[in-house]
């Protein structure tokens, strides 16, 4: 008997010195919006199960779902953390769902990529283009402009992802206006586009859609250089990424803290783990931009297009760009959808 009373003890040691330095095995986080086809997810949440036993299951959720389920949850919250564009990052603070926090390797996030409380901040960017399939468009030109979407011979092949929900298709949206000739305070051109754009039947998904533009059935999507690069040289599929000869925007994706969350503590290790040097070498393998730059390494680089090309990408004024997004949607959802 005493030696179990023994086992007994050294087991009630273990077990509280895992329960207090680290997570136990089979332990759950809730991330909302991180699905494993997009930005490589997939290689960040198996990381973050390696490095800090935490189980995050996958997430398809897309921004704006994210935001209105925090919204919706705020009395009693299911997340623990939360991924989505810039934009919603700055209405999740606005709606009072998220909580500051500035996570390790907070002083290397530049200022304007970060609330300065810690509610919200960028963990890597991609610029908007064209992630075009050329074997799906049949012979036809691979278009290089935004323009070009618009002649009869794409009809049917152009794909964007629902800018009323969508931050991804907000961003498409946002890039193509500023590229057409309108501003963050008059959104005509890019109604003008997507009115235009409708008579060519486009594809309208709610959700990512990396799979089906490498199956043909979305030839030509609006997306970032992250996927279609992960597309080309990852799963060697014959894709082209097209900066369009009109210009374009690059997109912060952001993080936080959920307010009021399950368990504060996995959802903070999480934060410190995707700004770490090993979650941002993660992203940079992905074709991401990290937001700390020292992790992309010159051979991940050379796989971009020039930068000549990158020449014809704009920043923009995140907080305008988000102060203006409902007036935005509720155009975009009474005028053209």
């Amino acid at each position: 008997m005493k030696k179990f009373g023994h086992l007994f003890i050294l087991l009630s040691i273990i077990f509280l010195f895992y329960s207090v330095g680290t997570p136990l095995a089979g332990e759950t986080a809730i991330c909302y919006n991180c699905p494993p086809e997009w930005a490589d997810w997939a290689s960040q949440l198996k990381a973050i199960k390696e490095n800090l036993g935490l189980d995050v299951p996958h997430d398809n959720k897309n921004s704006g779902q994210t935001l209105s389920q925090l919204i919706a949850e705020k009395a009693n919250p299911v997340a623990d953390v939360a991924y989505y564009g810039v934009t919603f990052g700055i209405l999740a603070k606005q709606k009072g769902v998220v909580s500051a926090y500035k996570p390790a390797n907070w002083d290397e996030i530049p200022a304007g990529l970060k609330d300065p409380e810690g509610y919200w901040f960028t963990i890597h960017s991609g610029t908007l283009g064209l992630f075009v399939n050329k074997d799906a468009l049949g012979g036809k030109p691979v278009p290089k402009s935004w323009n070009d979407l618009l002649k009869p011979m794409y009809k049917g092949m152009v794909g964007y992802l629902d800018p009323s929900s969508a931050a991804v298709g907000y961003t498409g949206a946002t890039a193509v206006n500023i590229a057409l000739g309108g501003t963050l305070d008059n959104f005509d051109p890019g109604i003008n586009f997507f009115k235009k754009l409708k008579k060519n039947k486009p594809i309208v998904p709610k959700q990512t859609s990396y799979a089906r533009v490498l199956s043909g059935e979305i030839p030509i999507l609006f997306d970032y250089d992250f996927n279609a690069y992960r597309g080309k040289y990852k799963d060697k599929a014959n894709i082209e990424f097209v900066i369009p000869a009109e210009g374009t925007i690059m997109a912060p994706y952001v993080m936080s803290l959920v307010k009021n969350s399950p368990d504060p503590q996995n959802g903070k290790k999480i934060l410190d783990f995707v700004l770490s040097d090993k979650g941002q070498a993660i992203w940079a393998n992905a074709f991401l931009r990290p937001v700390r730059a020292s992790a992309m390494s010159s051979k991940v680089a050379a796989m971009f297009l020039p930068e000549s090309e990158y020449k014809r990408v704009k920043a923009v004024d995140w907080q305008k760009m988000s102060a203006v997004q409902k007036t935005f949607r509720d155009r975009y959802l009474n005028e053209v959808r």
